[in-house]
């Protein structure tokens, strides 16, 4: 008979959290991970007492209070707000777009002004498309100006989604970008969900909660003794990538990643905010984060005279690296289908989460999808 109720392959927090709800409900269950740590892409690294994250910003938001009431039993959130910035050849604009951003950028003052540069800008590039007999638009440059025009698109969208896609937005469908958020009040709250915060000491207090009592192991690959640990119990929670788990027997999909650099330095405040974007095409990173303004306010910030910076680099995905963000364009898409057919030849496995479904997830809706997963199980 076999040992385990559940192997769950991956501790972030999809695995996490299936994990602590099967060992509420009495299954025996382990948890192992490739990586020296547990957590996942949320893990955060103590430096110079700041929480920094590891594997680039996490921000928790969600309108669902199950969810929200959930991760607050294991950890208490601060009051953080994100509000991020855009910097534009040294010019700055605060995100989403919103009031302060149109004043920044045409020196107007009320919704009124706003909206009649927006719409002027938007009715030119309808006929310029309808000159060309184009009905609809046909790639993410078009849609984009389509919705805000050409100042903002110029300005905060083009440089910085070809520099994260690493290609023209000519180049790139449609819906990448199938809304823009333009708010005609002053509101840099880039989140519309009712409940948002960080960790109070950092995510690795979250995970710590979800996994507390059960067994886990780190710098445990799967696939260097895959037969020993599918033997160990009754069905795998794979968390990895789907097509590495069929040995890439159909080809390999497609990812973003990101490369991190990581700097500490001798003063307290860098760039005065947690999330600075470089939207200008000339600059390298798509942006800085400094670690300690998602846990430090006022004069906390001064009182701890060193600071953490991190720059953010968009590259393409292969092997060996980490992938970060699923390319779901219609060729990778096709491709997740076939691997979803062979997948159901598995009935003994669970494909959760962004790598195993290839699909983006935000923290909140990873984890109501863990507890979606397992309610379905249970019954």
């Amino acid at each position: 008979m076999k040992r385990y109720a559940f192997l769950i392959v991956g501790s972030g927090l999809y695995g996490a959290t299936f994990a602590h709800l099967s060992k509420q409900a009495g299954k025996r269950v382990l948890v192992i991970d490739k990586r020296p740590h547990l957590g996942g892409n949320i893990y955060c690294e103590n430096i110079e007492g700041i929480n920094v994250h590891k594997y680039g910003a996490h921000i928790f938001h969600t309108n669902n209070k199950e969810v929200w009431d959930f991760v607050n039993t294991f950890v208490d959130f601060n009051r953080y707000t994100n509000s991020p910035i855009a910097n534009f050849k040294g010019k700055l604009f605060n995100l989403p777009f919103n009031m302060n951003t149109f004043h920044q950028m045409w020196n107007i003052n009320t919704p009124e002004e706003a909206q009649h540069i927006i719409e002027q800008q938007r009715n030119e590039i309808r006929r310029c498309l309808s000159n060309e007999g184009i009905a609809a638009p046909r790639n993410l440059e078009e849609q984009a100006l389509m919705l805000v025009g050409t100042d903002i698109y110029e300005t905060l969208i083009k440089g910085y989604t070809e520099k994260q896609w690493g290609r023209k937005c000519t180049e790139l469908p449609t819906f990448i970008i199938k809304r823009l958020p333009v708010r005609f009040v002053f509101d840099n709250n880039y989140f519309n969900d009712r409940y948002q915060g960080i960790p109070i000491g950092g995510y690795n207090k979250l995970i710590e909660g979800l996994l507390a009592g059960v067994e886990a192991i780190t710098n445990a690959d799967f696939f260097d003794n895959r037969s020993h640990w599918e033997s160990l119990a009754d069905k795998i929670i794979y968390t990895g990538q789907i097509d590495e788990f069929f040995n890439y027997q159909l080809g390999h999909l497609e990812y973003r990643s990101v490369r991190f650099e990581q700097e500490s330095l001798n003063i307290p405040n860098y760039q005065g905010n947690a999330v600075v974007n470089y939207t200008d095409a000339g600059v390298a990173y798509t942006r800085i984060i400094e670690h300690k303004h998602f846990e430090m306010f006022g004069e906390d910030i001064v009182k701890c005279p060193r600071t953490v910076i991190s720059k953010e680099y968009s590259n393409e995905w292969h092997n060996g690296i980490e992938p970060y963000y699923p390319i779901n364009d219609e060729r990778n898409n096709r491709l997740l289908e076939e691997y979803k057919t062979i997948a159901k030849q598995r009935p003994d496995v669970i494909f959760g989460g962004r790598l195993a479904e290839y699909k983006y997830y935000d923290m909140a809706p990873t984890i109501e999808k863990a507890m979606s997963t397992f309610r379905t199980l249970s019954k």
